[in-house]
């Protein structure tokens, strides 16, 4: 590949019923059957998307055009190749899937019979997905961006590159950007004379006859993927659109249950509950009453078989009073105390190690929310490099393109040599718009005598100055050339005398001839 170029359309992507029902019921009405058949239920992390990527047979605003041919041989070729953001193939956020055709104006679905058999502009239109959790802010982005009502709305746009070994020309009168309505220039030695007036080589993109001409790509073209940018630049825009109906939930809408709660299950306090978990509910507080029974049953068995035990055996401070002393052994007082003190450490050592667990619990939450903030932060740090590296793309394009109209009206203007150019581009620049209207003043002085209506009409004053200086002259030679004539036949039609002439006369007298012709001389007439 020796060249590439780029064509750009507004990017539309498939929104959520969840995010706006209204936006994915208004986008299938568009270009929906271009978007992948996408399961997003089952595949959250995905967003599908579709966009007219460029109009085949019409020029872009790059000055590069793909006729049908082009077009019927690289569609295809688009399919599985990257979505990245500004043409970074290091971000890559997503994948082509679909290729096809839509009508121009309309996004009509064409069929590739109908495309192929048409001369006149159509839209090559691909469907994709981009991945959510690769940059779901660029992917929440691209949703708002189908909403009139949001800042961001057609704000994203689909740019495509392709590659190319070799191309053509063609040249259209005025405005006119259909090719069809143009004329092709393929002589190889034509193209290389014209190729340097082509603005993607630093021409003006125009020819000496006032015609525009571009550049048309036809051979080794391959699709190098596509690249989200800020700024729309093209005539396609592409909306992608499929609304699912909830089907599940309707039926159970329908028959009576509230939405996800049909049959086998029943809804209680608002919530929807499985009848078997009730069940299971139900049994587990038999067996728990059961159980409570059996435990209060065998207490009452042992209280009343242990009388003697429980007199004999103390079970708190209360039961240590003058009337149990009498009856208590003091290996019975020991026994207590040594119980007490060993529920006083278990219960201690019960706290303590319930205090070690909740703070060990705290440091790994705290360690968690740390981590996550570190992330969080990487995350944020990325966005905000990646903004400012569209901001500043952004500028550098805004840049270029007013110091492309800066120098197209100083050549609209004025007779410009080419080391005008150069000394007016290096002036031009990195000014601003107050310095640049101060700049085009100064020039208007300096530049007066180059200025094409001034030219223009010092061309006809010399014109009208000369006319009747050159048909004055011009009567002048008639007349001398009238009166010369004259002169001569009178000189020829005279008789000469034939006498001899006396041996007194002059010798230096003139003779009848120079008579004549003195008398006839130029200089004896008044010419008017």
């Amino acid at each position: 590949m020796k060249y590439t170029t780029i064509f750009s359309s507004v990017i539309k992507p498939l929104v959520s019923e969840e995010k706006d029902k209204y936006l994915a019921m208004a986008s299938l009405i568009d270009i929906g059957d271009f978007v992948p058949d996408v399961d997003t239920k089952n595949n959250i992390d995905l967003l599908p998307i579709a966009f007219n990527s460029c109009v085949v047979n019409r020029v872009n605003k790059n000055g590069d055009v793909i006729d049908t041919k082009t077009a019927m041989a690289v569609y295809e070729n688009f399919i599985n190749k990257p979505i990245n953001v500004e043409h970074n193939r290091d971000r890559v956020v997503g994948v082509i899937l679909t290729a096809g055709f839509s009508e121009f104006g309309t996004d009509k679905q064409l069929t590739k019979e109908q495309a192929e058999n048409t001369s006149a502009p159509f839209n090559i239109t691909l469907g994709g997905v981009v991945w959510k959790v690769v940059n779901s802010e660029l992917a929440d982005i691209i949703e708002e961006s189908n909403d009139p009502t949001s800042e961001y709305y057609q704000t994203v746009s689909a740019s495509w590159e392709l590659g190319f070994s070799d191309f053509d020309l063609v040249a259209v009168e005025g405005d006119e950007k259909n090719i069809e309505n143009g004329e092709v220039i393929s002589d190889p030695s034509k193209v290389e004379k014209l190729k340097d007036t082509l603005r993607s080589f630093g021409g003006t993109g125009e020819l000496e006859d006032g015609r525009k001409i571009y550049r048309r790509v036809f051979e080794g073209v391959v699709p190098l993927g596509v690249g989200l940018t800020e700024t729309p630049a093209a005539d396609v825009i592409g909306v992608a659109i499929k609304h699912e109906e909830e089907e599940e939930t309707a039926a159970d809408e329908k028959a009576g249950y509230p939405p996800n709660c049909n049959e086998g299950h029943e809804v209680k306090d608002g919530k929807c509950v499985k009848v078997k978990d009730k069940q299971s509910s139900a049994g587990q507080e038999e067996k728990i009453k059961a159980e409570t029974l059996e435990r209060t049953s065998l207490s009452s068995y042992n209280n009343v078989n242990n009388t003697k035990e429980v007199v004999m055996k103390i079970e708190s401070l209360k039961d240590i009073n003058d009337e149990s002393l009498k009856s208590l052994e003091a290996g019975v007082v020991h026994e207590f105390i040594q119980d007490e003190i060993k529920r006083a450490s278990e219960k201690f050592a019960t706290e303590k190690q319930e205090q070690e667990e909740s703070l060990k619990r705290a440091q790994e939450q705290n360690e968690t929310i740390s981590k996550d903030h570190d992330t969080l932060k990487d995350e944020l740090d990325k966005v905000n490099e990646s903004l400012k590296e569209l901001e500043t793309e952004k500028a550098e394009r805004e840049n270029q393109e007013r110091f492309n109209e800066r120098m197209a009206s100083f050549d609209e203007e004025y007779e410009l040599t080419e080391g005008d150019r150069k000394v007016i581009a290096s002036d031009v620049k990195s000014l601003d718009d107050e310095q640049f209207g101060n700049y085009q003043e100064k020039m208007k002085v300096l530049l007066n005598s180059k200025n094409k209506e001034v030219l223009a009409g010092v061309a006809n004053e010399q014109a009208s100055e000369e006319a009747p200086e050159e048909a004055k002259a011009s009567k002048e030679e008639a007349k001398e050339e009238e009166t010369k004539e004259i002169v001569d036949e009178v000189i020829d039609n005279a008789e000469v005398d034939g006498n001899t002439v006396a041996t007194t006369t002059d010798a230096e007298a003139p003779t009848v001839y120079d008579k004549y012709k003195d008398a006839f001389s130029i200089e004896q007439f008044e010419i008017n």
